[in-house]
């Protein structure tokens, strides 16, 4: 459906979802959109105040949504057992679990909590523990979907098994493409899973192509007080290549939402590159089809975060 837009989403009353980092950006469309269509949505953030004006602003546009605020740090893993097991007392399943949040680009390596270079540990690794702690709450729903958002720098990303953190020689760019295969991988993988065990959820990938939000400045400026080359580079190509946040989320909600998304998949924009345009079955390159580094990639995981 070349024309699918926010007009398209099946009414969702009586459905909850629960997005990642939706106190702005396309994690905010995709929160504001499934409220409008009638779900509860719990918008899982770490900066509270930015998550509640959010909240206003959804609640402006829908009166009377459902929408609140669940603290969550994927940077601490501490932190997402905490917020997981409060969501999994308050809600008696979770329809849609949309993995949102993202950082882009770190100038220099910074650690997360737990010792993760932070780009794999806030875009990959917390979102894997994340996810599985809430997949018995998932699992209780009667067609539940896990909506992974990937990048289509995960066409340039390899998975660095010797040195899955970057302690060696850090590259923001490559350890970020990295994170966002990574990312993509655990959604294949996930499916698969889904479909050998026989379970109803499907596990599908997202990505926004080029859409202007707060990823592009805010990871390329972490510790530094001017525009990096990067951060000048992506301003440059906007007028071009670009889409707002909120036709970036469309790929997302399709994903969520639309009867015809098909798990294993990864849906993006049909314009040039993918960069831009209403939601279609995405690209995924070649060499994220190896199972065998899905596999490798989730076995690693689970020690990882225990």
């Amino acid at each position: 459906m070349p024309d699918w837009t926010v007009k398209d989403i099946p009414p969702q009353t009586d459905r909850i979802a629960v997005v990642t980092g939706a106190n702005s950006g396309i994690g905010y469309e995709a929160a504001k959109a499934l409220a409008g269509a009638g779900a509860k949505v719990v918008i899982a953030s770490r900066n509270e105040a930015r998550a509640q004006e959010a909240i206003a602003k959804i609640r402006a546009a829908t009166p009377g949504a459902d929408v609140t605020f669940e603290a969550l740090d994927l940077t601490s893993l501490k932190s997402v057992g905490r917020a997981a097991h409060r969501i999994a007392d308050t809600v008696p399943h979770i329809d849609l679990l949309i993995n949102n949040a993202g950082v882009m680009a770190i100038p220099d390596r910074h650690e997360t909590e737990d010792g993760f270079e932070m780009q794999m540990g806030a875009n990959y690794i917390g979102h894997f523990a994340w996810t599985m702690r809430l997949l018995p709450k998932v699992s209780a729903a009667e067609n539940p979907r896990v909506v992974t958002v990937s990048s289509l720098a995960h066409r340039s990303g390899r998975i660095n098994f010797d040195d899955l953190q970057w302690r060696k020689r850090y590259r923001p760019w490559p350890a970020y493409c990295q994170s966002k295969l990574a990312t993509l991988l655990f959604s294949l993988e996930l499916d698969r899973i889904a479909r050998a065990e026989g379970w109803k959820l499907k596990s599908i990938a997202a990505h926004p192509g080029y859409a202007v939000t707060g990823l592009q400045t805010t990871g390329p400026r972490m510790g530094r007080d001017r525009p990096s080359l990067f951060e000048l580079t992506m301003k440059w190509m906007e007028p071009l290549a670009s889409q707002s946040a909120a036709a970036g989320a469309l790929p997302t909600l399709f994903a969520a939402t639309a009867p015809e998304a098909e798990g294993g998949a990864m849906y993006g924009p049909n314009g040039f590159y993918e960069l831009k345009g209403p939601p279609v079955r995405a690209k995924i390159v070649a060499h994220a089809h190896d199972r065998a580094i899905w596999r490798r990639l989730w076995d690693i995981s689970e020690q990882m975060t225990g």
